[in-house]
């Protein structure tokens, strides 16, 4: 039960942060959401939790805030600014993958407390060749999606009225392929039930993807402080 509540808070502040990043500096704070969630999701996902009993990572949160902020520049700026947030996001997690894997390469000082510091950094920053393409694919695919699917459905419905059909199909179907395609490559033909991985993993993204509904609505209410581009 503790998990449950205390993730229902967990993902309030991280859309609660979103909104405040873009009260700020609006959209170059929500390029700076997107840059740092990405990187930050992929440190989050090596930390297993369990949430009724459904086994789950704990980047799912943070990777959901990156689908509320890209919506949020699809509604206010449209779909070129929303597409270069998902180009941003990306090099960023590039970038950081590059980065944290020579980092591993570099030998520990012969003392206790570095090797044991070097066991750790092993443990959380180095990652399979098969995860880390199924990661990248599975991003770039699904929020370009997503950008796209906004638009389309914006096209379609545009008054504010139909601000949560925009937001949540387009976040929930692109959420569905982001999952089909990081569950198949990561895990098809490995002794995991990819199945159970595949539904308890979107389940979570779809309940996530609800709650930040009020969040994109309250950015409609927000004037940012100061924009720079």
């Amino acid at each position: 039960m503790f998990n449950v509540m205390y993730g229902l808070f967990f993902i309030v502040i991280h859309f609660m942060l979103v909104v405040l990043f873009y009260r700020q500096f609006g959209k170059l704070d929500l390029f700076v959401w997107i840059a740092m969630a990405s990187i930050l999701a992929n440190i989050q996902v090596v930390k297993a939790i369990e949430i009724v009993s459904i086994q789950a990572t704990l980047g799912n949160t943070l990777y959901g805030s990156i689908f509320l902020a890209t919506d949020i520049i699809s509604e206010k700026y449209g779909k070129k600014d929303a597409n270069q947030s998902v180009v941003i996001g990306l090099l960023a997690v590039i970038v950081y993958l590059i980065t944290m894997q020579l980092s591993l390469f570099f030998e520990p000082a012969n003392a206790s407390f570095a090797l044991a510091i070097q066991a750790a950094f092993d443990l959380i920053f180095k990652l399979s060749f098969r995860i880390v393409i199924a990661s990248l694919i599975a991003y770039a695919i699904s929020q370009f999606l997503d950008v796209s699917l906004y638009a389309w459905i914006k096209s379609k419905l545009s008054l504010d009225k139909h601000l949560w059909i925009r937001n949540n199909g387009s976040t929930m179907i692109s959420q569905f392929v982001d999952t089909l395609i990081f569950v198949s490559i990561a895990f098809i033909g490995l002794e995991y039930n990819v199945i159970h991985i595949f539904i308890s993993t979107y389940v979570l993204k779809f309940i996530i993807a609800i709650i930040d509904t009020p969040f994109i609505y309250l950015t409609k209410k927000i004037t940012p402080k100061k924009e720079f581009f």
